[in-house]
């Protein structure tokens, strides 16, 4: 392929050095006149390992050109990756100035290009950037329209300093977001032999992906490093226990845990937050990171009440009380929160759970429910017919196909279903379905 490259950064240098390896014919585009002289030289504009030999391969092969002259990179290329930098600006918020100022001289170019041109960008974007402000401007410059004339997507790189080149030839995935099928064919073409899989996603979900890698990566050093802090207190081998943490890898190196649902609760994780946040202060230890995790998990229960609230609905039913499906296990249950706070701002509630029976609770749960919701015996029903008949909005926190039957045959078109669960794909309910956060 033509390939044009916005942007000589990390990014930019190395994916131009390896494109142009791998065949391609590659354009370099940089307001920096020291990068482009550096590239004609056949030198690297950036420190990173391996580049040094692969740049001069490649400028030597004669597969890589470099210039300011953005109107003919344009007409000369079938696809550009735009690379520039978004750096923080001083409020946090994305300094998004050189994109902006890219996007307006791509227009321009695009008005005089008779061919349909991709445009890839690759610099990390807020959600919404590439459709809600990038977008326009190229439209309004060019005179033309995206998904007619051209086509813009976004494919986020994963490329690490130091590492750069080895990421480049085995990332953990390629993913682009993208409004068509063109231009997903043109970077099946160019990045489908990697051995990786290949996801296709909307172009907003794709900008996300890479602010959440990111934020995931950063919380998990900071998780090692405040373990680490707690263990050096405690006179334990912090290399030994995150050695054995990662050894798990049903639960802890896994996908467990990672879908969006409710908040959590039950007689484990709580307590051991708790226990773990009082050794940390006995020993003078700061862990911010585990501190936030409870008033975190709190907010998100906040979530689901404000939710409830806000629909104006007075008649509740709540499908679900313990903390998870197939226990009566109800200590510190998010649902009973809930239950809680419905009860104490007024509301008329029925609750529903089939493996909750008063008469049956045993010693601490028992006695959860005495300290915490004493009264919670009036609103229980038996059965899931009355609790949806006498409802207007129902909170669904139970991940049970029985349920879900129940839900299908009588929940009425004018009820609203707030679901906690993320009901599968296949269950059709007649009335309004609002997801917690989804």
């Amino acid at each position: 392929m033509k390939i044009s490259i916005f942007g000589l950064g990390y990014v930019g240098a190395v994916s131009l050095a390896c494109l142009a390896r791998d065949g391609h014919d590659v354009v370099g585009i940089d307001i920096d006149p020291a990068k482009l002289d550096l590239i004609r030289a056949g030198k690297t504009p950036v420190v990173e390992e391996g580049m040094v030999e692969l740049m001069a391969k490649v400028v030597a092969g004669g597969k890589v050109s470099v210039t300011t002259d953005i109107y003919r990179a344009v007409l000369d290329t079938d696809i550009s990756l735009i690379c520039v930098g978004t750096p923080s600006a001083p409020n946090g918020s994305q300094d998004q100035s050189a994109i902006l100022r890219i996007c307006r001289d791509l227009g321009l170019a695009m008005r005089e290009k008779r061919k349909p041109h991709v445009f890839v960008f690759r610099s990390t974007l807020m959600p919404g950037s590439v459709e809600e402000v990038l977008r326009p401007i190229i439209e309004r410059e060019s005179g033309k329209r995206d998904g007619v004339d051209f086509h813009l997507c976004f494919q986020p790189e994963f490329l690490r300093e130091g590492s750069s080149i080895r990421d480049y030839d085995k990332p953990p995935f390629t993913i682009v977001g993208a409004n068509g099928e063109a231009p997903v064919a043109v970077l099946r073409d160019l990045f489908g032999h990697l051995p990786c899989e290949f996801h296709v996603t909307s172009v907003r979900a794709a900008e996300m992906v890479k602010y959440c890698c990111n934020n995931f990566h950063a919380m998990k050093i900071t998780f090692a490093n405040e373990s680490a802090r707690l263990c050096e207190a405690l006179g334990v081998d912090a290399l030994e226990v995150m050695d054995l943490v990662c050894k798990d890898r049903q639960l802890n190196i896994s996908a467990a845990y990672l879908k969006p649902g409710f908040a959590f609760g039950g007689s484990c994780l709580p307590k051991d937050l708790r226990a773990t946040m009082y050794m940390a202060k006995m020993k003078d230890v700061e862990l911010p990171l585990l501190g936030g995790i409870l008033p975190s998990n709190r907010v998100h229960a906040d979530h689901a009440i404000a939710k409830v609230l806000a629909s104006g609905k007075r008649r509740i039913g709540m499908i679900g009380l313990s903390f998870k499906p197939g226990t009566d296990d109800l200590r510190e249950s998010p649902l009973v929160l809930l239950a809680e706070q419905f009860i104490g701002k007024g509301l008329s509630l029925l609750v529903y759970d089939p493996e909750v029976h008063l008469s049956r609770l045993l010693g601490a749960n028992s006695r959860f429910i005495e300290e915490h919701v004493p009264h919670i015996g009036a609103h229980l029903r038996s059965d899931i017919e009355s609790v949806i008949a006498e409802s207007d909005l129902l909170v669904v926190g139970l991940d049970d196909a029985r349920i879900f039957e129940s839900l299908e045959r009588h929940v009425r078109p004018d009820q609203i279903v707030l679901d906690l669960v993320r009901l599968p794909a296949g269950v059709k309910l007649r009335g309004q379905v609002a997801g917690l956060c989804w």
